[in-house]
């Protein structure tokens, strides 16, 4: 299937296939508890800053995502900060994608994964920031897309570098731990960049 079918498909509200055993689809309600209890997880949530929280912070985050999604797919549009929900042949939850775009500089977005634990170490990760990544450039007009992780989150760290994005910053002690502080550590791609990387994927 072409890149523009998935596209599509994903702004009618479908799942479209992410590989041979996995789909995407635009946010529903439906996945909510699945994103809290990843969210929950310890081992997930000690590179993330939002998390561990009440479901409450929970709901009055994700709600007017979940909200803006369902009238952007009523409307045929893409919603304001697409967020993405994988699973596999099953239905089992594998992670969700997010692409935000960045306040008063249109063209720029960042985006971000999460995944739950059982769907580490598969290569989802990858498989996801590049499908997000590719989906800004060619369906959001980006010129330019950032991601930011923990230094210690040695798992993210090599998705951005295999997903294409460059290694642009460091924030010292940015991040305080329970022992310590980490760094931030910034990547980036320009759509110059991607057309490099993603010649075939860019024409498709």
């Amino acid at each position: 299937m072409q890149n523009q079918d998935k596209y599509q498909l994903l702004k009618q509200g479908h799942s479209c296939a992410l590989n041979d055993t996995l789909s995407v689809r635009l946010i529903q309600q439906s996945d909510f508890d699945d994103i809290v209890e990843m969210l929950g997880n310890p081992a997930v949530n000690q590179y993330l800053y939002f998390a561990p929280s009440p479901v409450e912070v929970y709901e009055v985050f994700f709600t007017p995502i979940i909200e803006n999604t369902r009238q952007a797919i009523a409307n045929k549009e893409w919603p304001d900060s697409p967020t993405l929900v994988i699973r596999d042949a099953e239905g089992t939850y594998m992670g969700m994608l997010g692409i935000t775009p960045v306040m008063m500089l249109a063209g720029n977005f960042e985006v971000g994964h999460q995944l739950p634990e059982h769907a580490w170490g598969q290569g989802i990760g990858t498989l996801g920031c590049q499908f997000a990544t590719t989906l800004a450039f060619e369906q959001l007009g980006a010129h330019k897309v950032c991601a930011d992780c923990y230094a210690g989150n040695f798992g993210s760290v090599r998705v951005l570098e295999k997903t294409g994005f460059i290694l642009e910053g460091r924030q010292q002690d940015y991040y305080r731990l329970e022992n310590g502080f980490d760094d931030r550590l910034w990547f980036g791609i320009t759509l110059d960049q991607f057309k490099v990387q993603y010649p075939k994927r860019h024409q498709g």
